[in-house]
């Protein structure tokens, strides 16, 4: 954990901070990804009136006309997919290209996927006809009987084309993209028509084959649709899982299981207990209506004056630009629900700035990392995590955020003890208050708070979060006609439509993760998993959490947060239940972890993005975000020996322990960076580091030694230093 001075160019470091800093519109900005096809003239029109569509379609569902759940849930999960397949290639995109890449195998590919895929969804387009056109509910024979095999094998070719003709041009979507739009469409079709008896019939030996096969071909373009906007790592875990399914009778100890008939797991998946449980009702409900929220905000550029108001109040700080990506950065990722895209938004203002006052180029990417990632801890939205949690324990939304509150201080606390130690031990200087917005002039906009004011007010009156979340989308509209920024019909279309682009990710992530749940209930793995909790914790009950530890980070390497804690939640949380462990301190024990495997090596996503913004080797980035990071690695364990730090307790054990944990934290910050009260050396960095985790236990012992190593130290150094 050593940190080396900082070998940045002078030019690069100091070349111009006289220039004025002011976040603008392109702070709202969500970058499209190197895959995201961006349209032109009429090919963008259509994609955006389907986009705006399709965040609408979700407003008024959730707030005017309700559907039957199932239905709802298979037109969001539906629409998300095709809309990706139509707004994300196979692979990277080139500017340059302008002809599709010629192989030997891409016509005829595309020739049999097309014959397929227009056969299956004919025929469910005639299921549905036969109903509406003729009022006869029971479709066909041919119909059912002959549509599974090839809309099965025609999508699965559809995806090998893909990865075969690899059609790099950014401004079309391709032949192979719209079949499987089509074939999202009919696989869809069929199991919203069928979702009555599929209710009653699916994992069941009643189940139809064409139940399976409109099932297998979900399955197949969810994974691909991961792949194409989330990465291939979420991909291989559910394939992973998928097979586990099947392989169980040659599974050694705890994972061995009976296994399962094709038909029987696939009818199975895609109901309300795999692909349309909890993931999928979350992010048809609060992720969809908090990412539209966003991009509310984004329209009326409310996210470029929190950046402002961050600059104005502690840019000039030493280090200040890394001082404004933890506010700025921990207020935004509450909001926008996923880490690296935050890293991205607010990151291209404030990575610059800290490369230019004396950070190197991995600590500034890994700072606004970590700062980012920290926003899905932070009440009263956590990045949807609050409404997830809420949604799997039962436990009531306001007990979540309360508790969740000093986490999160605690959290914020240790990105900002690293950094200003940092910024102490290289000396570093702030920007000059001449270059910086004025504070007195954004307290005059302080009305641009309104919307996130409005939330939470509402969400502690005891609204809906549902009605919460459109109050706050309102306000934002009425809001900006204060500013030159007016909310009209032009900007609210662009609202919803950016709103739809963004939640397409998580779309196809929750579908992913509702896999990875299906197969956990199915198989019965979590209580095996369980047992080996159990009997780990024979041996001793911090082991078991270490482990859960480890269980939760792996999981959710490569998975935004809300995928992650989902999945997580389903194979720890009822062990670590039957460990003893209160409920809210297990679910908040395995969320804190999930949220810290954005930024844990060797898959940390916001590093990775932060890398690319810093021109910063990825995996060197990802090694100083965890070192960034990994004071918070200890509050977990903090609120676990007393849930004093989750509002659990009396007010004079919870003000007691925060103050305890926040020394703690100061302590392991300073040993981690090499600086306390002066330049220090190894053996009093590892005497800091041992005094802060032994105050881990929240016992006044504990607290005592810490505070006599800490104070000790303190008056050695400043003896030193005077020296």
């Amino acid at each position: 954990m050593t940190t080396s001075s900082p070998t940045i160019p002078e030019s690069d470091r100091l070349d111009d901070l006289t220039s004025p800093v002011v976040a603008t519109a392109a702070v709202d900005d969500e970058p499209p990804a190197g895959n995201q096809r961006v349209f032109t003239g009429s090919r963008h029109m259509i994609i955006a009136i389907a986009c705006a569509a399709y965040s609408l379609f979700h407003l008024l569902v959730m707030n005017v006309y309700p559907l039957e759940t199932w239905t709802y849930r298979l037109l969001h999960l539906g629409g998300g997919l095709a809309l990706g397949f139509l707004l994300f290639g196979a692979y990277g995109l080139d500017p340059e290209k302008e002809d599709k890449a010629g192989h030997p195998l891409s016509k005829p590919l595309l020739f049999a996927a097309g014959a397929g895929i227009l056969y299956g969804a004919l025929a469910i387009a005639v299921i549905w006809g036969n109903w509406w056109l003729r009022g006869e509910a029971l479709p066909p024979a041919w119909t059912i009987g002959t549509f599974g095999i090839p809309l099965t094998v025609g999508t699965a070719l559809a995806v090998v084309h893909g990865w075969v003709a690899k059609d790099r041009r950014p401004g079309i979507w391709s032949a192979g993209d719209a079949l499987l739009a089509i074939a999202t469409l009919a696989s869809i079709g069929y199991v919203i028509y069928f979702a009555r008896a599929l209710q009653m019939r699916a994992g069941m030996p009643m189940a139809q084959p064409g139940d399976m096969w409109a099932a297998i071909t979900g399955v197949i373009l969810i994974l691909e649709g991961v792949r194409r906007m989330a990465g291939l790592a979420l991909v291989i875990i559910s394939a992973v899982f998928v097979v586990y399914a099947f392989a169980g009778p040659w599974m050694p100890g705890i994972f061995s299981h009976s296994g399962y008939t094709p038909k029987r797991f696939f009818s199975y998946i895609f109901t309300d207990n795999g692909i349309l449980s909890a993931p999928i009702a979350i992010s048809s409900t609060y992720i969809v209506l908090f990412v539209i929220f966003a991009a509310f905000l984004q329209a009326t550029h409310v996210g470029a004056y929190f950046v402002n108001v961050a600059f104005a109040a502690a840019g000039h700080k030493r280090g200040g630009p890394a001082k404004v990506a933890v506010f700025a950065s921990g207020l935004m990722g509450m909001i926008n629900g996923t880490s690296a895209g935050n890293v991205v938004s607010t990151g291209s203002l404030t990575i610059p700035l800290m490369k230019k006052v004396g950070y190197r180029a991995q600590t500034s990417a890994a700072v606004e990392a970590a700062a980012s990632s920290g926003g899905q801890i932070m009440p009263p939205i956590m990045g949807a995590g609050a409404f997830i949690m809420a949604e799997i324990t039962g436990i009531p939304y306001n007990d979540i955020i309360w508790a969740a509150l000093i986490p999160s201080l605690l959290y914020f606390a240790s990105i900002f003890f690293m950094v200003d130690l940092m910024a102490q031990r290289f000396k570093m200087v702030g920007l000059p208050r001449s270059a910086l917005p004025k504070l007195g002039a954004l307290l005059r906009q302080a009305y641009l708070f309104a919307p996130i004011i409005v939330l939470i007010w509402a969400l502690f009156l005891g609204y809906s979060v549902i009605r919460c979340g459109t109050l706050a989308m309102i306000t934002a509209a009425v809001v900006s006609w204060l500013t030159p920024n007016r909310m009209g019909p032009r900007q609210l279309f662009h609202a919803l439509d950016i709103g739809a682009r963004m939640v397409l990710q998580l779309v196809a992530v929750c579908a992913a993760a509702g896999i990875i749940v299906g197969v956990i209930a199915l198989t019965g793995i979590g209580t095996r998993f369980s047992a080996l909790l159990l009997g780990i914790a024979d041996q001793s009950q911090l082991l078991a959490m270490m482990f859960s530890m480890l269980v939760a980070v792996i999981l959710g390497m490569g998975m935004p947060t809300t995928a992650a804690y989902a999945v997580a939640a389903s194979v720890i949380a009822p062990g670590l239940i039957n460990l003893g462990v209160d409920p809210l301190t297990a679910h908040f024990f395995i969320f804190y972890f999930a949220v810290m495997s954005a930024i844990t090596p060797p898959v940390a996503l916001a590093a990775y993005a932060g890398a690319a913004l810093a021109q910063s080797d990825p995996m060197k980035t990802s090694m100083e975000s965890f070192r960034i990071g990994l004071a918070a690695f200890v509050v977990p364990y903090m609120f676990f020996f007393s849930d004093a730090l989750l509002m659990q307790g009396d007010w004079l054990d919870t003000i007691h322990v925060t103050v305890s944990a926040l020394f703690g934290i100061y302590l392991l910050s300073s040993g981690i960076i090499g600086w306390f009260f002066g330049r220090i050396g190894w053996p009093i960095r590892i005497m800091l580091i041992a005094a802060a985790l032994g105050m881990l236990d929240a016992g006044l012992l504990t607290d005592l030694i810490g505070i006599v190593i800490g104070g000790g130290l303190m008056l050695f150094q400043r003896r030193k230093n005077d020296a």
